[in-house]
């Protein structure tokens, strides 16, 4: 069963399809089935008695569904974690600065503290996807220096300023 990072937050209930043959015949039957919060991938949800019939008129086995993580378009998942890649400008990485990210229950601001360097891992504590016992676990903010692929005049007379003016030497 594909789950949503928001069922895996908050719990669900869905109707599930399932398509069986029996004596020939296909059958397509209705399960509701019950998201804990705190799924994680490949785990197994039990539906009692929503398997097959049992050889020789025996009871019905259980349904077994596999859980599957749907792909979010902000975040990676990493056990409890979610992972969240922020671009910065140079100036932001340099400076520092206050950036809005993204979190399952909304935005949040976090400083990005000055000296910040490409890769550099920040922790939001809290503001991941919970676990079985419900403790949440955190977002995790990569940071990424974005470099503007075309400058003005005026910046690019900055930049050569900056370059003329700096005693930073990357590769020393």
């Amino acid at each position: 069963i594909m789950v949503t990072l928001e069922e895996v937050l908050r719990g669900s209930v869905r109707s599930v399809n399932v398509r069986t043959e029996h004596e020939g015949e296909e059958q397509t039957k209705t399960y509701q089935v019950k998201i804990p919060a705190g799924v994680v991938e490949g785990q197994r949800l039990r539906l009692a008695g929503r398997g097959e019939a049992g050889a020789g008129g025996g009871a019905a086995g259980d349904l077994y569904l596999r859980v599957r993580l749907a792909r979010h378009p902000d975040f990676e998942v990493s056990d409890h974690n979610l992972i969240y890649e922020a671009d910065l400008a140079p100036w932001e990485a340099v400076l520092g600065a206050n950036l809005s990210v993204p979190t399952l229950g909304g935005r949040v601001n976090i400083k990005i503290p000055a000296g910040t360097q490409a890769g550099q891992k920040l922790r939001v504590r809290g503001r991941g996807l919970p676990d079985r016992n419900g403790a949440p676990g955190d977002l995790i903010v990569i940071t990424r220096i974005a470099v503007p692929e075309r400058v003005s005049e005026g910046e690019r007379k900055l930049w050569e300023r900056l370059a003329a003016e700096s005693e930073f030497k990357p590769r020393e």
